[in-house]
């Protein structure tokens, strides 16, 4: 009785820590996560030896392995809810594994990596304001400047403070692969927050990304068939190890659980981010030495996300 009594005082305790625990855990995924999604941009860029869909596929069937130990015990007791929930799953699945994995590999190779993040500028943007419409979220003052700021800090970073630059850009047939992903990225995002689920967000995660393997198994086959199949060796598998692990279930599951607990506006907020965590990273890795127009956007993207990411006040009266 006293091992009963004292189980349920620390469950008591527990409930009333992990609303707050996981409000601080959601802030500091929302700023490390951009990070785990730009080592993707820096594994696309030296990996040439892999198909797009080849690389996609293998990204996620890696991740759902790697997931299916600690929930599919979970997802086996809630089968019931998985074959309601497996239209959803599929969509999920299509949106955020395949198009938004695959279509950024193919428009990589036809674009530059300016107008990717010129496209990508919008994405937030749009993720708010969709989340506006559909899921009345409420947008202040405040978010609105922030996001303004953040936008001029991204495109100070694009332009690499010349003007001139962001008029001379050209959009080639790459583009609307990207834009598609964009635009895949932002419906995905507020479906998430949309639609309720019986699962946590790591089975959710889970079953979306097995959903997502589903939806790229044919399309990989046909591309295999065409292109050839991938090879395989110790690089392919260190390519798809780390496509898996660090921008597919870590990326992934920080997004989910933020956007969980932050709201969709909030967590699109993430995403002006990463151009400089991307230019830490090619600084790191590449040798790339970051310039004055990193930290002057820095100057101005980082106060930005804190408007954006401040809760609307009550209106008076």
């Amino acid at each position: 009785m006293t091992g009963i009594a004292g189980t349920r005082a620390s469950c008591a305790r527990l409930a009333v820590v992990s609303p707050a625990f996981r409000l601080a855990l959601a802030w500091v995924f929302l700023f490390t996560m951009p990070a785990f999604f730009a080592v993707n941009h820096l594994v696309a860029r030296s990996v040439d030896f892999l198909a797009p869909h080849a690389m996609a596929f293998g990204r996620w069937t890696l991740a759902c392995l790697f997931l299916l130990p600690f929930v599919g015990a979970a997802l086996w007791r809630k089968r019931a809810a998985l074959g309601r929930e497996a239209w959803q799953l599929l969509i999920l699945g299509a949106l955020g594994m395949w198009i938004c994995g695959a279509f950024v590999y193919i428009g990589a190779r036809t674009t530059t990596a300016t107008n990717i993040g010129l496209i990508y500028a919008a994405c937030p943007v749009g993720i708010v304001i969709i989340a506006r419409i559909f899921l009345a979220e409420r947008l202040g003052g405040s978010q609105i400047a922030g996001i303004a700021l953040c936008l001029a800090g991204l495109l100070l970073i694009l332009m690499k403070g010349e003007p001139a630059r962001l008029l001379a850009v050209e959009f080639t047939r790459g583009d609307l692969w990207i834009a598609a992903s964009a635009l895949s990225w932002s419906i995905y995002t507020v479906l998430l927050k949309r639609w309720s689920s019986a699962f946590d967000s790591t089975e959710r995660l889970t079953a979306a990304i097995g959903a997502g393997a589903l939806v790229l198994l044919p399309i990989t086959v046909i591309e295999a068939a065409v292109v050839g199949p991938p090879p395989l060796g110790w690089p392919t598998i260190a390519a798809w190890l780390i496509l898996a692990i660090v921008p597919g279930v870590a990326a992934y599951a920080a997004f989910s659980f933020t956007l969980r607990e932050l709201g969709a506006g909030r967590t699109a907020i993430y995403m002006y981010l990463g151009p400089l965590y991307t230019a830490a990273l090619a600084w790191m890795v590449l040798a790339e030495r970051p310039s004055w127009y990193h930290v002057a956007g820095a100057a101005l993207i980082l106060p930005g996300i804190f408007l954006a990411t401040r809760a609307p006040q009550p209106a008076s009266g």
